[in-house]
């Protein structure tokens, strides 16, 4: 069957290349997602690396219905039960990234796929959850290599919207949320002035101010919003119309759930702190890049840091080249809670699984080892509020785990199997199709033996 009529023969090279690429992503796309847990089954022999407890030699972990039933050296098992034998492996908690675009972006030259922003600077209403896609191709590309979960993020304005936690497997969004909302995602404004700048020096602080109090003035009209909605029960008080962006922000107001605010640069950060210390909101730090040098600040105020880019750039010419990759020994010297995440880019959602080698470069500037696994797993629950559904391996936890021959923060480390709340998922990818793909074709040509 022809699939690119000859009438495309007119267009554009770059055109062409991403109608072929959308092409190849769709037919790639037939991955059925793991059925629901139906029986027990029993990790025996591997190493059990609890991440908040001991590490178990030669253990057992046993689970049933999606959940961790029991685990340790000496577990009974029923007869029911599927035991699997796994000498020499390791079993760990699946990883966390916190902070991505996952589910939102797919191509980022093609803007069918990119549902990660919406037009507008105030968009508090935006529920990441519902633009989540479960055919994304990415998601088996980081699942391969240990991501069990994601916190799928809005991007763009000032007030981007709401972020979503997401298993990495499943048929709807539905079948794959843990918890939404999880918090309200705030894009502070730029707090420097720049000298180079087409605007002047005036101009550029007026854009500001007016950006934080454009914040201000929205939490302030969501505050009479709520007042006015919880007055309705009272006699005489007339009903207030439903707004979906102020319906939004109760769960902030009410502090059910965290403002997460994006924000880099010292002033930008006790801007941030500050405002939300005054509104009297949790909040959660992401990027954090001088995160260290307010770090007693943070402290004081328990803000807790989303690490993001271990992997860049100093930002500034006069820093150490190693500025970003000890930015989490730092904050952990200093009592800061911290996770350690990808940018959250639109760029970087393709690379999310990279996210163990950010820790492991964190380890590698001195972050002690169980710090940096713990960075990627147990640490990112507590921030979003799941600790106790995921995060490590205990009994009554979501069966959430992943098998590797070594340590998975090891670049030559393979992750042999994975389970997600006790469903096996199947490991292979775009990634491994072109491998097996050219793999044959090199046989065939006779520059690999089988």
């Amino acid at each position: 069957m022809k699939i690119i009529p000859a009438a495309t023969n007119n267009l554009k090279p770059l055109t062409l290349l991403v109608l072929i690429g959308l092409l190849g992503w769709a037919w790639s796309s037939d991955q059925i997602p793991a059925p629901p847990q139906d029986h027990p089954i029993a990790l025996t022999g591997a190493t059990i690396h609890t991440v908040t407890g001991d590490i178990i030699e030669d253990g057992i972990i046993l689970f049933n219905e999606g959940v961790i039933t029991a685990i340790g050296t000496e577990v009974a098992v029923a007869d029911e039960t599927e035991v699997i034998e796994l000498p020499g492996r390791h079993v760990y908690p699946g990883f966390i990234a916190a902070n991505s675009g996952l589910g939102l972006i797919e191509i980022s030259a093609v803007r069918a796929t990119r549902d990660f922003s919406e037009t507008g600077e105030v968009n508090p209403n935006v529920r990441a959850e519902a633009a989540f896609n479960p055919d994304s191709e990415l998601l088996p590309v980081a699942r391969a290599n240990g991501i069990t979960l994601a916190l799928s993020v809005p991007a763009g304005g000032l007030i981007s919207g709401t972020s979503a936690l997401m298993v990495m497997d499943g048929w709807t969004w539905e079948d794959m949320v843990i918890k939404a909302p999880v918090g309200l995602h705030i894009n502070w404004p730029n707090m420097k002035i720049s000298l180079s700048a087409k605007k002047s020096e005036e101009e550029q602080k007026k854009e500001r101010d007016e950006k934080i109090q454009n914040i201000r003035q929205v939490f302030a009209d969501a505050r009479a919003y709520l007042k006015a909605k919880e007055s309705e029960e009272q006699k005489g008080i007339p009903y207030h119309e439903t707004d979906t962006r102020w319906e939004a922000m109760i769960p902030v107001l009410k502090r059910e759930i965290p403002v997460f605010i994006a924000a880099n640069e010292i002033r930008q950060i006790e801007a941030a702190v500050d405002w939300a210390s005054d509104e009297d909101f949790k909040m959660v730090l992401v990027g954090g890049y001088d995160a260290w040098r307010v770090a007693d600040f943070l402290k004081e105020k328990n803000v807790p840091v989303v690490i993001t880019e271990i992997h860049r750039l100093p930002a500034r010419r006069w820093e150490g080249y190693d500025t970003p990759f000890a930015l989490p020994l730092k904050l952990h010297e200093a009592g800061v809670r911290f996770c350690i995440s990808g940018s959250g880019s639109s760029f970087d959602a393709a690379h999310e699984r990279n996210l163990p080698y950010h820790a492991a470069t964190a380890s590698a500037y001195g972050l002690p080892k169980e710090e940096a696994l713990k960075s990627i797993t147990i640490y990112p629950a507590e921030i979003l509020g799941v600790a106790d559904q995921v995060g490590s391996l205990e009994v009554g936890k979501d069966a959430t785990l992943i098998v590797t021959d070594g340590d998975p923060l090891e670049i030559t480390t393979q992750v042999e199997m994975e389970f997600i709340q006790g469903r096996e998922i199947d490991l292979s990818s775009r990634h491994t199709q072109l491998y097996e793909k050219y793999r044959e074709k090199y046989r065939q040509m006779g520059i690999i033996e089988d």
